[in-house]
């Protein structure tokens, strides 16, 4: 369960951080403010990648 959560915020990370240095640099693809999209898409990459590293899913025993 961790591991998908980490892969979701990964992606999405990568694509708000690419969507924000687009918006900043050349034309801005989204309604939100490219600043915003960057900022928000590190933090989510950086969190994402860090529970993909560090955390190790258990299985689940019944």
């Amino acid at each position: 369960m961790i591991r998908i959560l980490a892969l979701v915020l990964t992606i999405g990370g990568m694509i708000a951080l690419i969507l924000g240095i687009l918006g900043i640099f050349g034309n801005n693809l989204v309604a939100l403010s490219p600043w915003a999209l960057t900022i928000l898409g590190g933090i989510f990459f950086l969190s994402g990648v860090s529970m993909l590293k560090y955390r190790k899913d258990k299985p689940i025993e019944s």
